[in-house]
């Protein structure tokens, strides 16, 4: 599956923005899917996950309560709605597909991954 996120950009603290990841090909709904995100300097890190149909989600917790993970699996998108965005919270956002949807954390277990939308967020 080939993906491409998409929706970032510059926003001040305390807005919003939704990310987009579009999946190509018919097999986007057999993936447990990702959001990861990586800040200047840093590594590499979770920021949210989907299973399969959508019923569950998870969250880091730097952004629960902020951020939502969705899916349409009719659309063959994955979305990241950001709200109360926090100066913290720049990076470049990527999206990532997990066929197994075991250690959803870890970035290693994904095996396909988009090639990142930044999002910056000034104070």
């Amino acid at each position: 599956v080939q993906l491409q996120a998409s929706g970032g950009g510059l926003v001040q603290a305390g807005g919003s923005l939704r990310l987009s990841c579009a999946a190509s090909g018919r097999t986007f709904s057999s993936y447990f899917m990702g959001w990861f995100r990586q800040a200047p300097g840093k590594e590499r890190e979770f920021v949210a996950s989907i299973n399969w149909n959508g019923e569950n989600t998870y969250y880091a917790d730097s952004v629960k309560g902020r951020f939502t993970i969705s899916r349409d699996n009719a659309k063959n998108t994955l979305y990241l709605q950001m709200n109360s965005l926090k100066p913290e919270d720049t990076a470049v956002y990527y999206c990532a597909a997990n066929p197994s949807g075991r250690k959803f954390m870890t970035d290693d277990s994904y095996t396909y991954w988009g090639q990142g939308t930044l999002v910056t967020v000034s104070s």
